[in-house]
């Protein structure tokens, strides 16, 4: 993801024991932007009997640093998934040279 020119939004979903589901890119976007909604991670999730999500996009600028939107939009799909018992683990960014964890970064509780 971190040679692309356009954002890539993907998710892991993973079981119970944390085992990988599915990998699976849900919206790819402009070189600035990928929209992703919330309410379609968590359907997915339910479809899928994920019980914990990865979130993962790239930034094409290379600089992985979050922007507001990837903040309140990494906060809005924890909320709508502990609703149902899903977990969301982490929110990676992927830059050219290095990632950003939101978890790490203090944005996931």
């Amino acid at each position: 993801m971190a040679g692309m020119i356009v954002e890539q939004f993907r998710v892991l979903f993973l079981n119970n024991r944390n085992r990988l589901l599915r990998d699976e890119v849900l919206w790819e976007g402009t070189p600035t932007q990928a929209p992703a909604y919330p309410r379609e991670i968590v359907r997915r999730a339910l479809e899928l009997g994920a019980t914990a999500l990865i979130l993962v996009h790239n930034h094409p600028s290379g600089d992985p640093t979050p922007s507001r939107d990837d903040i309140r939009l990494t906060r809005e799909v924890a909320q709508a998934a502990a609703v149902h018992g899903i977990v969301v683990h982490d929110h990676l960014i992927i830059g050219r040279e290095r990632e950003a964890s939101l978890r790490a970064l203090g944005h996931l509780a």
